[in-house]
């Protein structure tokens, strides 16, 4: 925190509130608690008879497109590294899902 403030100066000022801090940190928790319940939410709606697992695994290649612009856009950087770092987790969560819609869907 002390070497950021460093770079506060006359044309510079740092604008730090314990308020924004938290509601960053709670918007990301709540962000990544969300993205971690892709398999049960894949497996409730293969228990509703809403969709099939052989159905949603024909659509693998959208699955990995949209993956990949949802995890653009949530990584603050836009380099390729930090996106994979966020999309190879979603895909492993997505193949997660699929596996656990083959076992205990209808």
């Amino acid at each position: 925190m002390k070497f950021l403030l460093s770079f506060e100066g006359e044309s510079i000022e740092a604008i730090i509130s314990v308020r924004k801090f938290v509601s960053f940190c709670m918007l990301f928790l709540f962000g990544f608690g969300l993205i971690f319940e892709l398999p049960l939410a894949m497996i409730i709606v293969a228990r509703l008879g809403l969709v099939s697992a052989k159905k949603l695994g024909s659509y693998r290649r959208w699955a990995i497109l949209v993956i990949s612009i949802v995890a653009a856009v949530l990584t603050p950087t836009p380099d390729v590294f930090n996106m994979m770092l966020m999309a190879v987790p979603l895909y492993l969560l997505f193949e997660i899902g699929l596996l656990g819609m083959r076992v205990w869907g209808r």
